[in-house]
């Protein structure tokens, strides 16, 4: 029986801790780090990431500052924000395919989509959405019900009811396209473009052909279509006079920056609905894939889980927020050793200096919340599944800038409340329906970074009927 260990002050039995790849004790050459940060960039942390608060190093990358001190990380995110910018590699990587929507954006362009685009994401339109998140959850767990006894493959389940409510609150009249060719097209994406590509590490010129890019190509002309066909036939609508549904796709084409009172163009429109689609729905349907993988491994937290499901489903079979504080403490520590962006870099635009440390012109500054998440200094037993971090009683004890999945900053995740409001009320329904463990003689589940942190091979589940 593994021991006990001590968390929030306090004696605990023993928690489960993921598998994930061990930090390196020694440096790699310049051709095995090129190898291993293409096959999965996770692995090519060194145990001093963990460990220090500020590791700067030259490397095939360059000049490479990795910060893991919250009050020096605020200091880079929010009081010096100006002179951090989207570094090169991330904006080679990403616009290809995105566009420039926010996710990619820079300078004025990126500042006049977030005015605009805020009062979309405010929190009473969130609520709103509260109501399809249940539809879209009540739906999942149904379907789940329906195969007791059979095994489903978590990570298509979880996808599906992502694009779910993507098609409850952002496009109501429906994407028109078969939802598996969608989630299937989203995953051919991101596993194309995700792996670094040694000619963007070196700064080539963009007209040398990218062996993701080209192999992302047939996905990235789906969604071209996919979003050509939404807008088309939400103008059609309101030119025939017709009420436009009040989604996240009329507020995209109605919405006027609040300083100039200028509206969104149709790219930048077209840009943010492929941010939305890929980037949006990845996280919440990889965070969801991960806490019933986690889950599945802690008892303890399965049953507590599911005693708050039963309690707190409504007469109508929906779930308030608001009565979930053990579901979003599951999605919130899930989300801590599985972070939806496992590292966020910045390009100093003039020298600087963070802490004792120099920052050159043009160096990168990273701060990585896959190690800032398991940081030795900031966390107890950081390795371990212990939802518990999360709840009302013990969240003060959390420091600001230790918890980043949605970054932090001018630029944080603007959809952030609407993705832990999705994945909380969908992970109550499937608590409250079904169990699922993993499948028996299922191979070790092993994060694999494709842009987002996804289990390697998938994760195979059987289903336990509740009720």
């Amino acid at each position: 029986m593994p021991p006990d260990t001590v968390v929030l002050g306090e004696t605990v039995p023993f928690r489960f801790r993921p598998v994930v790849p061990k930090p390196r004790t020694q440096d790699l050459g310049m051709f095995a780090f090129l190898k291993a940060a293409r096959k999965n960039p996770i692995t090519t942390w060194m145990r001093a990431h963990f460990e220090q608060p500020v590791v700067a190093a030259d490397g095939v990358m360059g000049r490479i500052t990795v910060v893991s001190d919250p009050a020096l990380i605020r200091y880079l995110y929010v009081e010096n924000a100006k002179n951090y910018r989207k570094d090169d590699l991330q904006r080679r990587i990403l616009a290809p395919g995105l566009g420039n929507g926010l996710l990619s954006a820079e300078g004025e362009e990126w500042r006049n989509q977030r005015r605009t685009i805020a009062p979309i994401f405010s929190p009473r339109h969130v609520v709103s959405f509260a109501e399809p998140m249940n539809f879209a959850g009540a739906r999942l767990a149904r379907r789940l019900a329906r195969r007791d006894g059979a095994h489903v493959e978590a990570a298509n389940e979880t996808t599906r009811v992502s694009l779910d409510v993507l098609e409850r609150t952002i496009f109501t009249h429906g994407l028109k396209r078969d939802p598996d060719a969608v989630g299937r097209a989203i995953s051919r994406f991101l596993e194309a473009i995700g792996p670094i590509d040694p000619l963007d590490v070196f700064n080539m010129p963009n007209f040398v052909p990218r062996i993701g890019r080209l192999r992302a190509r047939p996905a990235g002309r789906f969604f071209e279509e996919v979003v050509d066909e939404l807008v088309a036939r939400r103008r059609a609508l309101t030119a025939a006079g017709a009420d436009a549904p009040h989604d996240l796709l009329t507020l995209l084409l109605t919405a006027s920056d609040p300083e100039t009172g200028n509206g969104l163009t149709d790219l930048e429109v077209k840009a943010n609905i492929v941010t939305f689609i890929a980037a949006g729905h990845e996280t919440t349907a990889n965070a969801l894939t991960w806490a019933l993988y986690c889950l599945s491994q802690d008892d303890a937290s399965r049953e507590r889980l599911e005693a708050e499901a039963d309690a707190a489903v409504g007469p109508d079979g929906h779930f308030a927020l608001e009565n979930l504080p053990f579901a979003k403490a599951v999605m919130e520590e899930t989300m801590r050793l599985f972070p939806p962006v496992p590292f966020m870099s910045r390009q100093a635009i003039r020298e600087d200096r963070i802490g004792r440390v120099k920052i050159p012109k043009n160096s990168t500054v990273m701060v990585a919340p896959w190690v800032l998440h398991r940081h030795k200094t900031l966390w107890d037993d950081p390795d371990a599944f212990i939802p518990e971090r999360f709840l009302p009683e013990n969240r003060e004890k959390i420091l600001r800038f230790a918890y980043l999945p949605f970054g932090a900053g001018p630029r944080v995740c603007i959809g952030q409340s609407f993705s832990l409001q999705e994945a909380t009320i969908v992970l109550a329904h499937i608590a409250h329906a079904v169990r699922l463990d993993l499948a028996a003689g299922h191979p070790p589940v092993v994060p694999l970074h494709r842009v987002t942190l996804r289990p390697e091979g998938g994760l195979r589940m059987l289903v336990k009927r509740r009720h």
